[in-house]
């Protein structure tokens, strides 16, 4: 089913800032995205290559699942705005902001280590 079809149309402007904040994920996982290309070509130095590779992975990979999360945060607030109901809740900023904890202390450490 059309997501326009739903119930009825928001103002414009909660349409927009919906928007906005889907292309703020985007950015998000852009930016992880280009740290785990950066990471794997532009670092050949850094710690090993087995444990440089598996962390560029990990970056692309997280990019690409908040990509699809920022679409589907995006999906469930338009449907609740046309639908006049609560924008849903998520834990998943915790979440991310500790993935991006471990990975900031998991870099640290393997330049302390190989420095």
């Amino acid at each position: 089913m059309k997501i326009s079809r739903l119930g009825e149309a928001p103002d414009y402007r909660f349409s927009l800032a919906n928007e906005r904040t889907y292309l703020a994920w985007i950015r998000t996982s852009l930016g992880f995205l280009a740290a785990g290309v950066g990471l794997d070509q532009l670092a050949p130095d850094f710690a090993t290559p087995l444990i440089r590779e598996v962390l560029a992975l990990l970056l692309c990979l997280f990019a690409g699942t908040l990509a699809i999360y920022g679409y589907l945060r995006w999906l469930k607030n338009e449907k609740a705005m046309r639908m006049k109901e609560d924008l849903p809740y998520t834990h998943t900023l915790l979440i991310i902001s500790v993935i991006l904890l471990v990975v900031a202390f998991t870099v640290m450490g393997l330049v302390l280590y190989a420095g």
